[in-house]
């Protein structure tokens, strides 16, 4: 069984996904959306869990700096709970504090084009907090 790290967004939800060891995080795919229609994303969601065989989901949560909770991390906490009802399967809250930037980041060392940057930047950022998430849990 594989985990599944998902960054959400307004408009976009990267994804990325874990080997079967739950080791190494890879970046998968970036689904877009109409602004603020989270309900639209479960049924993709469902398939995904179910193609790709994922039993667990880490979530990244927008914390304010100050680590306090702001509008952006209510909406994830109420997506985090529809996806446990529709899913049946844990859905983790990963701190994603600077994720993007740091996304952003390499893909500016990478030389990237803006509008390569764009397409890709949600799926690294998912991927970013996958595996900050599996370091953590090998200790």
């Amino acid at each position: 069984m594989r985990a599944m790290g998902l960054d959400l967004g307004t408009r976009t939800l990267g994804i990325s996904l874990s080997d079967a060891t739950k080791t190494i995080a890879s970046s998968y795919t970036t689904i877009r959306f109409p602004e603020n229609e989270y309900d639209e994303l479960l049924p993709q969601l469902k398939d995904l869990v179910e193609k790709e065989k994922v039993d667990l989901i880490v979530l990244g949560f927008p914390k304010n700096m100050n680590n306090t909770v702001g509008d952006r991390g209510n909406t994830t906490i109420q997506f985090q709970q529809k996806l446990k009802e529709y899913l049946n399967i844990d859905v983790i809250l990963q701190d994603e504090r600077l994720s993007t930037v740091e996304a952003t980041h390499y893909l500016l060392e990478a030389d990237l084009s803006r509008k390569k940057r764009k397409t890709k930047v949600d799926s690294l950022a998912a991927n970013i907090i996958l595996q900050t998430y599996l370091d953590k849990m090998k200790g």
